[in-house]
């Protein structure tokens, strides 16, 4: 957890650094390493975590309970944020999009190891493939093609969906591929590369929160607007509030599902918010504040 946590802070302080140093060019930069993300590095992870996935096995009722609750969560995000909040198009795409997509994978995974053990890694795992990775490139993006493109016809919207989508063309790849064309080693690589993704999203993050402050004070969380606070709120209480509930109401889940469920904005946001041109100051605002109280929450119960 402690090698975690600096990792995350060391990135986030590389990217405030490179943008206070670099300005332009270090935003510049930021845009293509999303780019990369996008369109060859989450492709790559994608096709062969997901080729490699038994995915008719260890799907159960609390993967299930996981999608409901994130339903339920995103409907709650698009009353607050159009209704309450009266935000415009993109700035609501922005937050149900933070909203439901939690970072099980880069914290998630090791942070059930560290606190439940190592027989949580499974239904951590599970978790994040099955219900994480889906809610990305399914999901958020056709949220964000949704809300940015409403005026257009079904075609452009689908379209736009399609396109700007690469990870979900990987999975249909990886679906229709036969064994061989993923083998092991490769299949390590991707998984290697998803470790190797967090130093990167991070800071990404640093950048554009750094660009956010511009030239005024700037501090890392940055400052807690409506927006922001609403994400915290629906991420960190409200969705695993609904689990616990769910799972009360039905069957016993792992405790992983509980962790999972309480994860904090995911990186990947930034993903989508750079395809679709959404907010990144509310997507990197409210990855800075839920990741900072999530790494603080599970520091306080290493430490009981």
């Amino acid at each position: 957890m402690f090698l975690l946590t600096l990792a995350i802070v060391l990135s986030v302080a590389a990217g405030v650094g490179a943008q206070r140093r670099w300005g332009e060019r270090a935003q510049a930069g930021t845009r293509r390493a999303l780019d990369v993300m996008l369109f060859v590095a989450l492709p790559f992870i994608t096709f062969f975590v997901v080729a490699d996935t038994e995915l008719t096995t260890g799907v159960g009722i609390g993967l299930v309970l996981g999608y409901t609750e994130l339903a339920l969560v995103g409907l709650a995000a698009w009353a607050i944020a159009s209704r309450l909040l009266a935000l415009g198009p993109t700035a609501t795409a922005t937050l149900i999009i933070a909203s439901v997509m939690a970072n099980t994978g880069y914290l998630g995974v090791p942070l059930n190891a560290t606190l439940l053990g190592r027989d949580a890694l499974g239904p951590a795992i599970a978790f994040d493939a099955i219900v994480t990775g889906p809610m990305f490139y399914v999901v958020a993006f056709a949220i964000a093609a949704a809300f940015t493109t409403r005026d257009d016809p079904l075609s452009v919207r689908l379209r736009a969906f399609a396109l700007r989508n690469p990870p979900l063309l990987a999975v249909l790849a990886a679906l229709a591929a036969p064994e061989a064309l993923a083998p092991g080693v490769l299949v390590d690589a991707a998984e290697l590369g998803v470790i190797a993704l967090l130093p990167v999203g991070f800071f990404v993050l640093g950048v554009t929160l750094a660009a956010e402050a511009g030239e005024g004070f700037f501090s890392v969380p940055p400052p807690l607007t409506r927006p922001i606070a609403t994400v915290i709120g629906l991420r960190l209480l409200v969705a695993p509030a609904l689990m616990i509930g769910l799972s009360a109401l039905t069957v016993t889940v792992p405790d992983a599902y509980l962790v999972q469920a309480a994860m904090p904005v995911g990186i990947n946001t930034l993903v989508v918010a750079h395809a679709y041109d959404l907010d990144l100051g509310l997507a990197s605002g409210a990855i800075a504040w839920s990741t900072t109280i999530a790494v603080v929450a599970g520091l306080g119960s290493l430490a009981l």
